[in-house]
C-alpha cells in the first residue's frame, strides 16, 4: 500500500559561496495534494526545488530526499523526471521557433523504428492539451502564444512524461486573473487525477483558495508546515512567518503633501506598431503633482504599459501627437537619453528582458544609465565613483548581497527589483515611472519598495505606479487614472474610492469623474 507521503526533505543543507541558502530544511509532502511553499525572496524556496529535482545534483547539497518512501539521489533533471517529478521554473524555458507538438515532446519524440512520427506526436499532443484546456492549433509556434498559453504548453510537456509529482514554481506571476484561474483550476483537476502538485507563489490569495497544506520558509530554514482545513487560511499567521514579525499594515503609513505639478501630458496618441488603424494611446492627458503617487489602472491590453513605453524614449508604437511637460516646460522626450535628460525614467515591468543584464555585476548595473556622472574627461570610467554609487545604493536600497561585484543572476527577485530602481535613481529623476514595481516578489520585499516609492515623494519627486494589483494602487496611491483601450476613462481619489469602482472604469462603464 503506498504511503500517504510521496516527498520527503530530511535536513536539507545547500551552501553557496558567502551564503547559507538552505540550512536544516526538512518537509513532507502528502500524495494527491496541492502543497504550497512561501518565503520571501531569497528564502531558498527555488534552490529547495533545484535539489529535489536534480538541478543541484546529490553531492552537492546536506541531508536526504525521500521519494515514495525510498531514499534517491538524483544527479540531474532526467533522473527526476525518470521516476516521475516535473518542474516548470518561473522563467519558461520553451523554444519559441518550435511548434506546440514539438514543444511538449522535445527529448521525449514519439518515435517508430527510429524516425519521429508526427502523427502520433500531433494526436498524443490533442489529448494532452485537452486535459490542460490548451485551444490552439498544436502547429501554432510557441512565440505566436501568449504566456498563460506558454505555461499550459509547460505543463502538457510535463504531463507527456506520465508524472506523479508537478513542480510550479512562481506559475502566476506573469499570467492575468483569467488566466491565473484557469491554471488553478488545472491543478485541482490534476489532483483529481491523482497527481501530486508543489506551488511556490507569493499570492498569497492564490495559495489560500487552493493549498491543502502550506510550508513556511524563511532565511534557509523551514519556519512551519500548515495544513489548510475546511478551506480557512490565516493570512497573517504566513505573513508573520515569511517576515519573521507581524505585518499589521500591508502598506506603511504615509502621509502625502503634494506641491505644484511637475509633469504633464498632453493629447498623447499613437498608433501601434504596425497598425495605423489602432491606437494604443488615443487623446491621453494627464498630470502629476511634486511629492505625488499618481497610479494607472487598467485591464490586460487596456494601453498602460505601451503608453508610458512611448512617452518615454518613444519605445512603443508609431507616436502621431502630443507633447510632455517637467516642470512646466515642453520637454523632449524623442530617446531614452532625451527622456533621461528631462529627468523622466521609466523602471519597466519585465526587468529581466528589458531592465536588467543579469550577467553584469551589482555595480556595472547602478550606473549603467548615469555614465556620464563617473566618467573623467577623457571619457574613462572613474571606478572609484562606480564603487562609491554601487556601494550607496547598496546600503540605501537595502539590497541584499556580499558585495557590489555579486552578480545580478545570484541576487532574488526582490533585490534584482531594488538594484533596477537604484540603476535608474542614479540619474537622479525628477519623474519617476514604475511599471508593475512589485511584480513576483514577496510581501516583505513589496513593503521595502513602498517605503523607497514614498522616500522618493518626501524628495519632492513625481512618482508614477502602474499596478494591476488594485488593492496595491488603493493602499499606496493618491490619485488613479483609469484607462480603457487606450484611453482615461476617469480619475479618482484613492482614498475616497473602491475596487468596485476602479473595475467600472477599467470596463469603460463610468464616465470620467474629476479628482
Amino acid at each position: 500500500m503506498a504511503s500517504d507521503v510521496i516527498i520527503e526533505m530530511k535536513e536539507i543543507g545547500k551552501d553557496f559561496p558567502g551564503v547559507k541558502a538552505l540550512d536544516n530544511v526538512t518537509m513532507r509532502v502528502r500524495r494527491n495534494t496541492i502543497h504550497a511553499i512561501c518565503g520571501e525572496n531569497g528564502a531558498g524556496k527555488s534552490t529547495l526545488m533545484k535539489v529535489l529535482t536534480g538541478v543541484w545534483p546529490h553531492g552537492t547539497y546536506q541531508g536526504k530526499v525521500i521519494f515514495n518512501g525510498e531514499e534517491v539521489q538524483f544527479n540531474n533533471l532526467k533522473g527526476s523526471e525518470k521516476v516521475g517529478i516535473a518542474i516548470i521554473h518561473q522563467e519558461l524555458s520553451l523554444i519559441p521557433e518550435l511548434s506546440v507538438t514539438e514543444n511538449i515532446f522535445i527529448g521525449n519524440e514519439e518515435t517508430h523504428r527510429g524516425l519521429i512520427d508526427w502523427t502520433a506526436a500531433h494526436k498524443r499532443a490533442e489529448t494532452i492539451m485537452e486535459r490542460v484546456h490548451l485551444d490552439v492549433d498544436p502547429n501554432t509556434q510557441a512565440k505566436n502564444l501568449g504566456v498563460g498559453q506558454q505555461q499550459l504548453v509547460e505543463i502538457a510537456r510535463a504531463l507527456s512524461k506520465d508524472i506523479q509529482l508537478l513542480i510550479l514554481d512562481e506559475p502566476t506571476s506573469a499570467l492575468n486573473e483569467e488566466e491565473s484561474e484557469n491554471l488553478l483550476e488545472i491543478l485541482r483537476r490534476l489532483k483529481a487525477e491523482s497527481i501530486t502538485s508543489i506551488m511556490i507563489s507569493h499570492k498569497l490569495d492564490e495559495i489560500a483558495k487552493i493549498a491543502d497544506d502550506i510550508t513556511v520558509i524563511r532565511d534557509g530554514r523551514t519556519v512551519e508546515t500548515i495544513e489548510v482545513k475546511d478551506g480557512q487560511v490565516d493570512i497573517d499567521r504566513i505573513i508573520a512567518g515569511m517576515v519573521g514579525r507581524p505585518l499589521e499594515n500591508r502598506y506603511p503609513p504615509h502621509t502625502s503633501e503634494p506641491g505644484a505639478v511637475i509633469f504633464e501630458v498632453k493629447n498623447w496618441t499613437v498608433e501601434k506598431p504596425l497598425r495605423q488603424d489602432l491606437l494604443c494611446a488615443n487623446d491621453v492627458s494627464f498630470f502629476v503633482r511634486a511629492g505625488e503617487v499618481v497610479g494607472f489602472a487598467g485591464l490586460m491590453g487596456a494601453g498602460r504599459t505601451e503608453t508610458f513605453r512611448s512617452i518615454v524614449g518613444r519605445s512603443y508604437g508609431n507616436y502621431r501627437s502630443g507633447s510632455v511637460f517637467v516642470n512646466a516646460e515642453e520637454a523632449n522626450t524623442s530617446t531614452v537619453p532625451a527622456a533621461i535628460k528631462a529627468g523622466i525614467v521609466y523602471v519597466p515591468e519585465d526587468r529581466k528582458l528589458l531592465g536588467l543584464n543579469l550577467l553584469d555585476t551589482l555595480s556595472r548595473t547602478i550606473v549603467s544609465a548615469g555614465l556620464n556622472r563617473i566618467t573623467e574627461n577623457v571619457g574613462l570610467i572613474n571606478q572609484d565613483k562606480e564603487a562609491v554609487a554601487a556601494e550607496k545604493a547598496r546600503t540605501g536600497l537595502r539590497i541584499k548581497t556580499p558585495s557590489i561585484a555579486e552578480g545580478l543572476d545570484k541576487l532574488s527577485g526582490g533585490n534584482q527589483q531594488k538594484t533596477l530602481l537604484g540603476k535608474w535613481l542614479f540619474t537622479e529623476p525628477t519623474v519617476l515611472v514604475m511599471d508593475e514595481p512589485t511584480r513576483g516578489i514577496d510581501v516583505g520585499a513589496k513593503y521595502e519598495i513602498y517605503n523607497l516609492i514614498f522616500e522618493q515623494t518626501d524628495q519632492g519627486k513625481a512618482v508614477v505606479v502602474i499596478s494591476s494589483e488594485l488593492p496595491e494602487l488603493l493602499g499606496i496611491c493618491d490619485r488613479i487614472y483609469a484607462f480603457h483601450e487606450g484611453k482615461i476613462t476617469g480619475v479618482v481619489d484613492a482614498k475616497q474610492t473602491s475596487q468596485e469602482e476602479l473595475m467600472r472604469l477599467m470596463t469603460g462603464i463610468t464616465p470620467a469623474v474629476a479628482a
